[in-house]
């Protein structure tokens, strides 16, 4: 009879935690704590809500970049979620959301719209050249105010994003590079602009290369000519603005002498 009497002074006080916690939001939720998960709602995950994280999967030290969260499924009326990173620190972007104890949750539920709700927020790299890891967990609910199993959750897919180091500015006319190479542009994916960056060789007679770098759609239409004349060896970067493109997966193309390279980028818009 005790045993039973403190359990249910144990579930009332949860219970109480959740509802005086709900507007707001919890942290700790996510795989990064051990994967507690939205347990104020109901127990188990739930496979039909989906959570994902969009942005650049790779940031220059120090920089700020700016992601969102995104969810489907469940109730579908009003949404919650936690956010936790390894080591880079996270930040608002709105009142939408807030941040506790190094992590960010919901401010207040955020209404669904046309079956998915979504949050902003920032993400600043740390000063090393490193690997890091964005864990999430959404909660999708009814609205009702009343945490309970009728609402639905799920973890997100960790999001890794490569910390990488700083371009460095080299005299084109006093290095000696040893191949061609196309970089991954950078950020990606990008909205507006993004940065490419690539190394040319001179060609057998030691004479310099025609270069031509341009930007193709999925369709393989031409949108943007970037590089189109002689080059000596060297590295070069050049920036891309997509402004009056749509988002969507575009290809950019890097063609010196004998050497042709393809690589894929993501506008997001």
């Amino acid at each position: 009879m005790k045993i039973n009497i403190v359990l249910g002074l144990i579930f009332l006080s949860f219970l109480l935690y959740a509802n005086s916690n709900y507007l707001h939001g919890i942290v700790g939720l996510t795989m990064r704590d051990g994967g507690t998960g939205c347990v104020c709602h109901n127990f188990s995950l739930d496979d039909s809500v989906n959570v994902w994280i969009e942005g650049p999967d790779s940031i220059q030290k120090n920089i700020t970049a700016q992601f969102k969260l995104f969810m489907t499924g469940g109730p579908a009326v009003e949404g919650g979620f936690n956010i936790a990173s390894n080591i880079g620190l996270l930040s608002p972007v709105d009142t939408l959301v807030t941040l506790i104890a190094g992590e960010l949750t919901h401010s207040a539920p955020n209404p669904f719209k046309n079956d998915t709700v979504s949050w902003s927020f920032y993400y600043t790299a740390p000063d090393s050249i490193i690997t890091d890891t964005l864990y999430s967990v959404g909660n999708s609910v009814n609205g009702d105010g009343n945490p309970n199993s009728f609402d639905k959750w799920n973890f997100g897919k960790n999001f890794i994003i490569h910390i990488i180091d700083s371009p460095v500015n080299v005299d084109e006319h006093n290095i000696k590079p040893e191949q061609y190479t196309l970089y991954q542009n950078y950020p990606n994916p990008f909205n507006p602009s993004t940065t490419i960056h690539y190394t040319i060789l001179l060609d057998t007679k030691g004479e310099m290369q025609e270069v031509s770098l341009k930007v193709y759609d999925v369709l393989g239409n031409e949108v943007a000519t970037l590089v189109d004349e002689y080059k000596p060896a060297g590295n070069y970067e050049v920036k891309f603005d997509a402004t009056n493109l749509s988002s969507g997966i575009y290809y950019y193309r890097l063609q010196a002498g004998e050497f042709v390279s393809v690589k894929k980028m993501i506008l997001l818009k």
